[in-house]
C-alpha cells in the first residue's frame, strides 16, 4: 500500500512538472504583436492642422493633411515627394490629389493604431531624468519613458535596437532627440517594426539626427534642420514642421519569425537569438512530451497491478 502511495505522489509531481513546463513554454512564446496602421501605412507624413516645409526635403511615401484643408500646406512641393500629396479639398501644392475619403480613413486608422500601441502592457520603464534612451541596447518588446530635462536621446550615446521583432516605445509626454543623435538597427531589427507613441506637443528630432520608426504623435512634431527618419511622421491633431529633412517609409519589411507579427518565439528582454530560443523551446517541449508519456504508462501499469 505504501508503495502505491509513493507511486501516486510521483505521478502527481510528474504531472505538475509537465503542466508547468508547457505553461512556461506558452509564456515564453508570448511576444509583442505588431501595430496595424491600416491605410495610414502608405503615408510618410500625415498631419491634422498643417504641414510646413523649409525646402528642400526628400520624402519617400505619401503626404496627407486632414481635417485641415489644403491651404495649410506651406513650402512643400511635389518635386520633394516620391508619392502623392493628398488634400481634403480643392487646394494644396501643385499636383495634389483631392481625396477626403482616403484621408478620413487614414486618420481613423491612425487613431486606432495610436490607441493600440499606447495601451500595450506590460512595458519596461526606461528610468532617469535625462537621456533615458541613450546608451541602451534593447531587444523587441514594449518600453516606456518620461519627459527628459534636456533630451531623451543625446549624441554621445546612441540607442541600439538589437533583434528581429516588434518594438513599441510609449512616451509619457514629449519626445526630444538632440542634434546628431541616432538610433541604430542591429541583429535583424527593422525600421518597419518600430513604433513610437507621443502624447504631448513640443516634440522634436534634433538637427542632423538619425531616427528610426513610425512616430505616432497625438499633437505636433518638429523635425529640425537635416534630421532624417526611416519611418513615418503621423500627427493626429496638430502640425508637422520640416526643414531640409529626409523621411523614407521602409519598403522591404520581412515578417518577424513566428508569423504575421502576432507572436515571435523570443524571450522578452533577454537578448537571446531566435535560433537559440527555438532550440530551447523545442527541447522543453520534447522533454515534457516524454514525461507525459511516462506518466501515462505508469498509470496504466498501476491499474494492471491493482487488478
Amino acid at each position: 500500500m505504501k508503495k502505491i502511495n509513493k507511486i501516486n505522489k510521483s505521478l502527481l509531481i510528474s504531472i505538475l512538472i509537465a503542466t508547468s513546463t508547457f505553461g512556461a513554454v506558452g509564456v515564453v512564446n508570448a511576444a509583442t504583436a505588431t501595430v496595424n496602421l491600416g491605410t495610414a501605412s502608405s503615408f510618410a507624413i500625415l498631419a491634422g492642422s498643417g504641414i510646413t516645409d523649409v525646402p528642400t526635403s526628400v520624402i519617400t511615401g505619401n503626404v496627407g493633411l486632414s481635417p485641415a484643408d489644403g491651404g495649410n500646406y506651406s513650402g512643400l512641393t511635389q518635386a520633394e515627394v516620391t508619392g502623392s500629396i493628398y488634400s481634403v479639398n480643392a487646394a494644396g501644392p501643385a499636383g495634389y490629389i483631392e481625396n477626403p475619403g482616403l484621408l478620413t480613413t487614414a486618420k481613423n486608422d491612425l487613431t486606432a493604431a495610436y490607441t493600440d500601441a499606447s495601451g500595450r502592457t506590460p512595458a519596461t520603464t526606461l528610468s532617469g531624468g535625462d537621456n533615458q534612451l541613450g546608451g541602451q541596447t534593447l531587444v523587441p518588446g514594449v518600453y516606456s519613458f518620461g519627459h527628459a530635462s534636456t533630451a531623451n536621446l543625446t549624441a554621445a550615446s546612441p540607442l541600439t535596437l538589437n533583434g528581429d521583432g516588434i518594438y513599441i516605445f510609449q512616451a509619457s509626454s514629449d519626445l526630444i532627440t538632440a542634434s546628431a543623435s541616432s538610433v541604430v538597427l542591429a541583429g535583424g531589427a527593422q525600421a518597419c517594426n518600430v513604433f513610437w507613441t507621443v502624447p504631448s506637443s513640443g516634440s522634436s528630432l534634433g538637427s542632423n539626427s538619425s531616427f528610426v520608426g513610425t512616430i505616432m504623435a497625438y499633437a505636433s512634431l518638429n523635425l529640425k534642420t537635416g534630421a532624417s527618419l526611416q519611418g513615418r511622421v503621423l500627427a493626429e491633431t496638430a502640425a508637422v514642421t520640416l526643414d531640409h529633412n529626409t523621411i523614407t517609409i521602409p519598403t522591404t519589411c520581412t515578417t518577424p519569425t513566428g508569423g504575421s507579427g502576432s507572436t515571435t518565439p523570443t524571450f522578452p528582454n533577454t537578448g537571446f537569438t531566435n535560433g537559440l530560443n527555438t532550440a530551447i523551446l523545442s527541447a522543453i517541449a520534447i522533454t515534457s512530451g516524454i514525461m507525459i508519456i511516462a506518466v501515462a504508462s505508469l498509470i496504466v501499469l498501476k491499474k494492471k497491478r491493482a487488478l
